[in-house]
């Protein structure tokens, strides 16, 4: 591969032509026989005097006073110092590690040397309880845990039941007699480390997803992936790293995300593709605050970002008009995992003076589609387009093209549109060949990813999510999209948060049923003016249902509305209405009237 310019685009301008189909159709991959993460993310970096100086991570947050800053060269020697002591602790290429850090320089030293010792990372989300964390270790059969002084108890606890777990290496230092004390054993070891060859598709990360039924499933993602996942990241990120139109690019660029480097979020659209194009990456290790968020962007001047739709809600719930008040430098704003409608659509091009690209993408198949409004426009709502390299279709149960207008599932082919096989698929789930098999409609070779998301394709080829399968219900007959009537809650100046789920109801089939999060100073009202018999606000209740029913259709607006303090999130930012949804229908079962036996 040829080095890429490591310049952004300038600026978030929009210039108002479209290129897209310029762009698709001239896109073609480029992946070598022999390929690896760690060597294009850092090692080629560092071999270069002028590079190797630049920054790499800027550490910031509880319990530091000060943001701490490291370059390419300090990251890649000690990378290959933990690449040494794995290899004397026995990993050897394939052998799974598992890696459960927060966002701090240890966990990219991590990454960089599980990966160019040919071995497979493993993320675990510092959130993970013991059952999650005992199902991952047991499964991947993980041979060592890397974890630092919060994280490791909580792998000490499940090691017993986790028979092929060795050796647990505390980055930080020694907290407990079974840990391995990485800072006083990392200087008796050599600072270089000859790169272990791997091949474009050999496994590099190990990353467990959770279905809505079942064990969680580990997808194996080779290093190649993260070639396919650069369209996208280089597009959502208004050509972040090189501008193939205009050479003359100056600005500098400086990353941050809340996304939790565990996930495919954070470590795929965030830390992975930064370090890639040389750039650095902000830390931050402290929990995601709306006011804390303004504040670390001005003060490391992030120009790219990727912010979760609640993150960006939550943002503008907490600042109507920032620019009173913070200087933002900020050039690009990825989002994903839920729509991010166009209230916030609106405060982002408003407020923040960029239009945030709206992107589509699973663990499996990451950032497939998305928006670039530098060289397409943007349209509010609209999850984008394919990005250049993937091809995407809407399928019906049937494995057959849905025709625009009409909702279908996003799937997409293992071959772009040259006939190219696409580099960002994954290589299946681990253990579980039905399962993989099942992800796929058609031949093995020539066939469609299925996403279990459905999406809506206009005229002009771009998506608009309608929700995942099994979060669509009908009501009277209605298809019923959750992702609308939540967007239209949001604009109403009361509410913060909202998720629509289906209550069971005998006549209707069910009824629509909205969970609302008020924004503060709303519930501080509710609190006063509540009435204690019911513990709701049948006016503000009302106002809401009047407010949906006056922009949707008729049979979209919320027949019931209860508040709640907080949604159920994932660790990855996304709703849980699977949960509320299991509520209703367990409400429902318990009120039914029993038989008199």
């Amino acid at each position: 591969m040829t080095m890429p310019c490591r310049r952004p685009a300038r600026d978030s301008h929009v210039d108002g032509t479209d290129r897209y189909t310029e762009l698709h159709a001239g896109f073609r991959w480029h992946v070598p026989a022999r390929f690896n993460i760690a060597e294009v993310c850092v090692r080629r970096w560092a071999a270069h005097p002028r590079s190797a100086a630049e920054l790499a991570v800027i550490e910031d947050g509880p319990p530091l006073t000060r943001p701490r800053r490291h370059t390419y060269r300090e990251l890649a020697e000690e990378a290959n110092r933990l690449s040494n002591a794995l290899r004397l602790l026995g990993v050897q290429r394939g052998d799974r590690v598992a890696i459960q850090l927060p966002q701090r320089f240890e966990t990219a030293v991590a990454y960089m040397a599980v990966l160019q010792l040919g071995a497979v990372a493993m993320p675990l989300s510092q959130l993970f309880g013991p059952e999650a964390l005992e199902y991952r270790l047991q499964d991947s059969a993980a041979s060592v845990a890397l974890v630092d002084e919060a994280t490791g108890p909580g792998v000490l606890a499940v090691r017993a039941r986790c028979p092929a777990l060795r050796h647990v290496v505390g980055l930080t230092g020694a907290f407990d007699p079974e840990v391995i004390d990485w800072p006083a054993a990392r200087a008796g070891l050599r600072k270089r480390f000859d790169l272990v060859q791997t091949a474009a598709d050999d496994p590099a990360v190990l990353i467990y997803t959770s279905g809505t039924t079942g064990n969680p499933k580990g997808a194996l993602i080779p290093h190649r992936a993260l070639i396919g996942n650069l369209p996208g990241f280089v597009c959502s990120q208004n050509w972040f790293g090189f501008d193939p139109f205009d050479a003359r690019v100056r600005s500098q660029a400086v990353f941050w995300s809340p996304a939790d480097w565990a996930w495919t979020g954070g470590l795929m659209d965030a830390l992975l593709p930064t370090l890639y194009f040389g750039w650095p990456i902000v830390a931050w290790r402290g929990r995601f605050d709306p006011l804390q968020a303004f504040a670390l962007l001005q003060r490391h001047r992030v120009t790219h970002t990727f912010l979760f739709p609640t993150a960006l809600k939550a943002m503008m719930k907490a600042e109507p008009q920032p620019r009173r008040r913070w200087r933002l430098r900020l050039q690009a704003i990825m989002s994903a995992g839920e729509a991010v409608g166009d209230a916030v659509f609106a405060w982002c091009q408003q407020q923040l003076g960029v239009t945030v690209n709206e992107m589509f993408g699973q663990t499996e198949i990451n950032y497939v589609v998305g928006n670039c409004a530098r060289l397409w426009p943007a349209r509010p709502g609209s999850m984008g387009k394919a990005y250049p390299g993937h091809r995407v279709a809407l399928l019906d149960e049937a494995g057959q093209p849905v025709p625009p207008g009409t909702v279908g599932e996003v799937a997409v082919h293992r071959r772009d549109r040259h006939g190219d096989p696409d580099p960002v698929f994954f290589l299946g789930y681990w253990g579980n060949e039905a399962a993989t098999r099942a992800k796929y409609t058609g031949d093995p070779d020539d066939s469609w990813c299925r996403t279990g998301d459905l999406a809506l394709q206009d005229a002009d080829g771009y998506l608009w999510y309608q929700g995942r399968a099994d979060d669509v219900f009908k009501s009277a007959g209605y298809r019923i999209g959750p992702s609308e009537i939540e967007n239209c809650l949001i604009k109403h100046p009361a509410v913060a948060d909202a998720a629509v789920v289906p209550k069971p109801d005998p006549e209707r089939g069910a009824l629509v049923k909205a969970y609302v999060v008020l924004a503060p100073e709303w519930a501080e009202r509710r609190a006063r003016c509540v009435d204690p018999a019911t513990d709701f606000d049948p006016a503000l209740v009302a106002e809401l249902q009047q407010h949906v029913r006056g922009r949707l259709a008729p049979y979209e607006y919320p027949k019931e509305i209860e508040f709640i303090e907080a949604l159920p999130m994932t660790t990855t930012g996304k709703v849980q209405r699977r949960l509320l949804r299991l509520q209703e229908e367990a409400r429902a079962a318990a009120s039914k009237p029993t038989a008199a036996g």
